[in-house]
């Protein structure tokens, strides 16, 4: 029996009880399913809920009377064993062995499904991260929306909703003539110029573009430029793409600032938020009242001199994305990004969308590694190529899917590099690799999955890692619903340290000549079952789940 299973059998004693007339409530007031969590002490029992305490006072009764009307119908589930009243009038339910077991054959039928839900189902969401300026590699400031951004996307699309991600490239502006002119400066061999781009990988970006335009050099520099700013641009984006790749994070779209410019988005931005009424005029600028919906002050979209503002763009990009039909809009901003989800709700605001339920702004805190050297190539950065190369992707992505994005956080290399129980990612992943090594030994000694009785899986540490197994669909939906994939991670950490406990104290595979049983057929069930829900949450968090390890 899954947690849902008893969700949905809790709601139905419920709506029998009104219908009986044993309770009094309207039927409204019912919850299609009911939350059903683990007690925090298991001598309480297998699952919990505090329903009683929730609809006691519109039932007009008290809720210990309420839990106790309901507890009798509950007796009555199949496979439930047992139900206590506890405190104030929680319900402790325990479930018999065949109930509990029987998932196991559940998850190993449902496969790579498990832990799917419908939770989102009809959400369709456009989630921005990372979207680095295409002037220089990506970094250890982007690693964190890299790694989190991609994973709160896997969640969120476990959970039903339709999402797309999205990278914006910054390629419009002051910083583009900026990265031109400083690799123009080194294909001549001179000194980047004054606030240009000092890395080594300029020079690189220069061997490039003479590579694909032999004759550069020969051009003035005015004729020389927009070439190079083609040419660079296209390298470097490329280069961030491939560290994407190599990171594990993959985007659906990588939209240009650059053609909101030149397909006249900006200029209609602000007529249509002029015919909403709010802009405004003033100074020989062209302003947003943004001050109508909580921003601190007015923003100008057009300077007096008829130049667009990066407040502009944001404007226009956002109405890109109301217009391509997204009704929730996701932005992945790092910590030094607070001054933006004002002024990005107040345009949300303005576009007339609800900045409560059409926009999220999530701010991710900094991170840092102790002992990462800067970048002898990009200058005074930490690469994250060379975090990929150092520490692997699966170290790097695991630790920092492993806690919320808004607390400051310190990677420790040293642990990370441990194959021990204390590297959290180790101790996960090779869970799995033994499980999967454990199943390859059971079938070389002749244990198969031909059988399966589920009342067989009786032992204290199968209640418990059946108990795990079955909390992960909830962890899952909760995880999309917060944007908080963290709680993949720890929960997968629990499923792992069952699994060990388990494996110490029961065998899949008899010894010695000891004949093969139903018990050793049923363990093989559970142990790949196991198995399954680990990989599933791995790859939740774009983290491998090795075979052997």
């Amino acid at each position: 029996m899954t947690p849902e299973e008893l969700s949905l059998a809790i709601s139905a004693c419920l709506k029998d009880a009104v219908a009986a007339g044993d309770i009094a409530l309207a039927e409204a007031a019912i919850p299609d399913s009911v939350l059903v969590e683990r007690p925090k002490n298991r001598e309480h029992g297998d699952w919990a809920t505090n329903i009683a305490l929730q609809l006691a006072k519109k039932a007009g009764t008290n809720p210990r009377e309420f839990a106790t009307l309901l507890s009798a119908r509950l007796k009555d589930i199949n496979g439930v064993d047992g139900v206590d009243i506890a405190g104030p009038g929680f319900l402790n339910i325990t479930v018999d062995a065949a109930a509990a077991g029987a998932l196991a054959k559940v998850i190993v039928e449902k496969g790579r499904e498990y832990g799917t839900n419908d939770a989102l189902a009809g959400h369709t969401v456009n989630m921005e991260f990372v979207s680095a300026n295409p002037t220089g590699p990506l970094h250890i400031g982007h690693t964190r929306w890299a790694a989190l951004g991609d994973s709160i996307a896997r969640v969120l699309r476990a959970s039903g909703a339709d999402v797309t991600a999205e990278y914006y490239i910054n390629d419009a502006g002051s910083q583009m003539n900026v990265f031109a002119n400083s690799v123009l400066s080194r294909l001549h061999g001179r000194d980047v110029p004054e606030g240009g781009y000092p890395g080594e990988y300029i020079r690189d970006l220069g061997h490039e573009v003479l590579t694909k335009h032999p004759d550069i050099r020969e051009l003035t520099d005015a004729a020389a430029l927009p070439v190079i700013r083609a040419a660079a641009y296209e390298a470097q984006l490329k280069d961030i793409k491939d560290t994407l790749a190599d990171f594990g994070v993959s985007f659906d779209v990588f939209f240009s600032e650059q053609e909101l410019h030149d397909a006249g988005a900006i200029e209609n931005a602000v007529a249509r938020l002029r015919e909403q009424g709010h802009v405004f005029d003033d100074g020989g600028a062209v302003w947003l009242r943004t001050t109508d919906f909580g921003d601190d002050k007015d923003r100008v979209m057009i300077r007096a001199n008829g130049e667009p503002t990066y407040f502009a763009a944001d404007a226009a990009y956002y109405l890109s994305k109301k217009d391509r039909g997204y009704t929730e809009k996701i932005y992945l901003l790092g910590a030094d990004h607070h001054g933006y989800i004002n002024r990005l709700k107040a345009i949300a605001a303005a576009a007339g969308d609800d900045p409560e339920v059409n926009i999220e702004v999530l701010i991710g805190q900094l991170v840092s590694v102790n002992g990462a050297k800067l970048s002898k190539r990009a200058g005074n950065i930490i690469e994250l190529k060379d975090l990929i190369s150092w520490l692997g992707t699966d170290a790097v992505r695991y630790s920092l899917a492993r806690f919320p994005a808004d607390s400051p956080l310190t990677l420790d290399p040293e642990l990370l590099k441990k194959h021990s129980n204390e590297n959290p990612v180790f101790y996960v992943q090779y869970a799995h690799a033994r499980s999967r090594g454990a199943a390859r030994n059971a079938v070389a000694a002749g244990v198969d999955r031909s059988a399966f009785e589920a009342s067989l899986l009786d032992h204290a540490t199968e209640n418990e890692l059946l108990s795990y197994l079955g909390s992960y669909p909830s962890i899952v939906a909760k995880a999309a619903e917060l944007r908080e994939p963290h709680r993949v991670a720890r929960h997968l950490e629990l499923i792992a340290g069952a699994y060990h406990r388990w494996y110490d104290a029961c065998r899949i595979a008899p010894m010695g000549d000891e004949p093969v049983t139903d018990t050793n057929r049923t363990r093989l069930w559970l142990n790949d079952a196991t198995s399954q829900v680990l990989a599933n949450g791995l790859e939740l968090l774009g983290v491998s789940a090795p075979e052997r390890m």
